[in-house]
């Protein structure tokens, strides 16, 4: 086998898609984390609440791949909405080093219109490189 799907223990299962796939090389692709636990609730309703949540999980998926957030070499972020982000960017920074620290990989923002998951504010994707 080529890759192993990567799905963090307790989890409700991904429908559609796979959270994280490890390549045999190390390479970690981990599919776009929203606001949600494991159990697919939202854990909050504002940015910064749920931009946590989806770090976290993030944090979650590569620990299950057996890395650790320093793994992680690339965030993509999707917003619904940048003002609220460009606000809140002190809020934005102290919840991204509750779960990231000091570790700040390469990262893009992109700005959309909707996610598919209505109450969604944002969505992050990421790639990690596990030795």
């Amino acid at each position: 086998m080529t890759h192993r799907i990567v799905q963090p223990e307790g989890w409700l299962p991904a429908k559609g898609y796979a959270n994280g796939v490890l390549t045999r090389d190390g390479t970690l692709h981990i599919g776009g984390q929203i606001g949600w636990d494991g159990d697919q609730r939202f854990v909050a309703n504002d940015f910064v609440g749920q931009m946590r949540q989806a770090l976290r999980n993030i944090a979650d998926i590569v620990e299950a791949a057996g890395g650790q957030v320093s793994d992680v070499t690339r965030l993509t972020w999707f917003v619904t909405d940048k003002r609220d982000y460009l606000a809140r960017q002190a809020e934005v920074g102290a919840a991204y080093r509750e779960v990231f620290g000091k570790h700040f990989p390469a990262m893009s923002m992109v700005v959309v219109a909707g996610l598919v998951e209505d109450d969604a504010l944002v969505e992050i994707e990421a790639t990690a490189h596990l030795s």
